[in-house]
Order: structure tokens, then C-alpha cells, then sequence
């Protein structure tokens, strides 16, 4: 039985731990009670439904008016397995990474890239999250929905997904119509591991493990240590991972760009002939790491990091506007915010 609170801090339910309040708040732990809240009308009239899951991805610039749905739908479920890989549906509110350890016990690779991201399952495809030359939808086969406005069940194919950098139909013409119940994977029996990352080679250099030894349980270990060297802990400082997506550009743009800035870091774009840029880098070149405005900060470890005290959202935007602004001044493209800002 799901039960409705009023009033309710969101304070621990995102990781820049910023004290919004919802009007409403509801924890969802099934598909079937959630299918029979959106059902009644009462809940319906609420001034707007707000999904979160880890809240790792989620800037709150104000108090919410409406009903706040917690996606907390656990389940680990094989569909269908063979002799080189296996089918498995997983509920939106489990933790992304607990599932990611969980199937490589199992035997099964192909998420190992995607290690120590935080967050849940539910919210992984909303923004196809990728890591070391891996998305999503890599591995996704299908997504399965509730429907917030009728209640009703859906069901999106990788395709219909219409995924790409950071992107999916979840941020464009299915924005906030959804909660994502359930994702199902394809995963590998006999993996090939992604390798082709300068920084996974020289952990692993350091490490003295070859590529002929390294295991998917290995390689989760080297981007674990990775993602913590470089990045924060949320839970010692309150942060939302990277701030800004690493814009993609044109060729043409690209050698203009390096007419002035030679050093430029960049890499082969995802499916095409563009370029993605480094964003930390171009941050970093411009001399905003660990630059303060307020209680707002630039990392000074990770210039894609923007951190925050006592949950200042105004400091916080306000400096990654005029991060934004320098960008664009200097290199001539526009970094866009990562996060979601409610």
C-alpha cells in the first residue's frame, strides 16, 4: 500500500542535498500500486508529478508543488538466457551500480565500463549514460513505462528510445509523461572488453594486469578506482557528477577551434564524423578550476564538477552560467547542463 505525505524535505533524495520541499510525496514500490495511485483522482489533481530516483542527476531551485513519485521498484529478473547471453529485466529503483556488480557475480559483462555511476536503473536510459566508450543502449534492449497523466503501460524498443549523447525520447517529446518501471539488457556470457581509453590502459599498466589476464570484475575495479580518484563522493561532497555534456561539433568548426587553441582535447563523436570536445578541459584552460562564487565551487580535482554548500542552488547556477559564458566566448561553443534543473 503506497502512502501520501505532505510536506516533506527532499533534502536526502538528491546529492547536492538541497532542502527543497514537495507538497506530496509518495514512495513507489511496485508498478501495480503505482498504476492505482496514477488511477486516482484526487492524486491526479496535485499540481504535477515530479519522478526521482538516487536524485544524482537533479538540481531543485525552488520548492515543488505538486506530488513527488520516489521510484523504489526493486526486481532482478532473467527473461531468457542461452549458451552467449542473457536476457534480464531489472526494476527502475534499483541502484544502477549495486546492478552492475550483481551481474558480473553473475557472469554477465557488457556494464562493466559503466561502473561506479551513480543513480538508479530507471534513470539510467533518460540520458543513455555512457563511460570509457560505452552507453546504455549498448547493452538495452527495451524499456517499459507507466504513463503519469493515464496510468497506462508502455513499452519503448532500443529504436524507439531514439537514443544519443546524453539523450534520449525521455528528454524530448516523452519528457516528465513517464516512470520507467522496469529496463531489460542483453548481456554477454563471452565478453569483449572495451579497452581503448588512455586512462584504463595506464591503470592497468599500473595495476601490471595485461590485457590477455584482465576479467570484467577487473576492469569494474580500474574505472572504480578512476571515477574515485577523480571524482567526489556526493555523500562527503554534495555534487551532481558532471555538470556540462562534452560538446559535439563539426570538423570544419573543429580546425577553427585549433587555429587558437592547439592543445585542444578531443575525440571521435559516436556514429558520425564529428568531434566531441573535452569540456573540463576547455573549463580547466580557462582557468576555472577551483575558482569559488559564493557557496558554489569549481572541483579542484575535476573542472566538470561544480559543488555547493548548504545547498546555494543560486551560487550554483549562477556559476555555471558564466562558465558557460567564457566557453563560449573563447572557444565559440555552448556547454549544456548536464543535470536536470526543476
Amino acid at each position: 500500500m503506497t502512502t501520501l505525505k505532505q510536506q516533506v524535505s527532499l533534502a536526502d533524495y538528491n546529492t547536492l542535498r538541497i532542502d527543497a520541499c514537495a507538497a506530496w510525496f509518495c514512495r513507489i514500490d511496485s508498478k501495480a500500486a503505482l498504476i492505482s495511485l496514477l488511477r486516482t483522482p484526487a492524486v491526479t489533481e496535485k499540481g504535477g508529478i515530479l519522478v526521482i530516483g538516487g536524485g544524482s542527476n537533479l538540481v531543485l531551485t525552488r520548492d515543488f508543488p505538486g506530488l513527488v513519485l520516489l521510484n523504489a521498484i526493486k526486481g532482478i529478473d532473467v527473461v531468457h538466457q542461452d549458451s552467449d547471453s542473457v536476457m534480464v529485466s531489472v526494476g527502475g529503483g534499483e541502484n544502477w551500480d549495486a546492478f552492475v556488480a550483481y551481474s558480473l557475480s553473475q557472469g554477465w559483462a557488457g556494464l562493466e565500463n559503466l561502473s561506479a555511476i551513480p543513480g538508479t536503473v530507471g534513470a539510467a536510459p533518460i540520458q543513455n549514460i555512457g563511460a570509457y566508450g560505452v552507453e546504455l543502449k549498448d547493452c538495452l534492449v527495451s524499456v517499459s513505462t507507466v504513463e503519469l497523466v493515464s496510468g497506462q503501460v508502455r513499452q519503448f524498443d532500443r529504436q524507439e528510445c531514439e537514443f544519443g549523447y546524453r539523450d534520449s525520447i525521455f528528454k524530448k517529446a516523452e519528457k516528465d509523461k513517464h516512470i520507467i518501471t522496469s529496463v531489460t539488457f542483453r548481456l554477454d556470457k563471452s565478453p569483449t572488453l572495451k579497452l581503448n581509453y588512455g586512462e584504463i590502459r595506464s591503470e592497468m599498466d599500473a595495476s601490471r594486469i595485461s590485457e590477455k589476464e584482465l576479467t570484467p570484475v577487473q576492469l569494474r575495479q580500474l574505472i572504480s578506482t578512476i571515477r574515485a580518484r577523480k571524482l567526489p563522493d556526493p555523500k562527503v561532497t554534495p555534487n551532481v557528477g558532471s555538470f556540462f555534456k562534452n560538446p559535439v561539433i563539426g570538423k570544419k568548426q573543429l580546425q577553427t577551434i585549433l587555429e587558437s587553441f592547439p592543445d585542444l582535447v578531443y575525440f571521435p563523436a559516436t556514429d558520425n564524423d564529428d568531434v566531441k570536445l573535452a569540456a573540463g578541459w576547455m573549463i580547466d584552460r580557462l582557468g576555472w578550476k577551483g575558482k569559488v562564487l559564493g557557496m558554489a565551487r569549481v572541483h579542484s580535482r575535476q573542472a566538470l564538477v561544480l559543488t555547493v554548500r548548504e545547498g546555494h542552488c543560486e551560487d550554483l547556477l549562477t556559476l555555471a552560467k558564466s562558465i558557460q559564458k567564457d566557453v563560449s566566448a573563447h572557444f565559440g561553443v555552448v556547454l549544456e547542463i548536464e543535470p536536470r534543473i526543476v
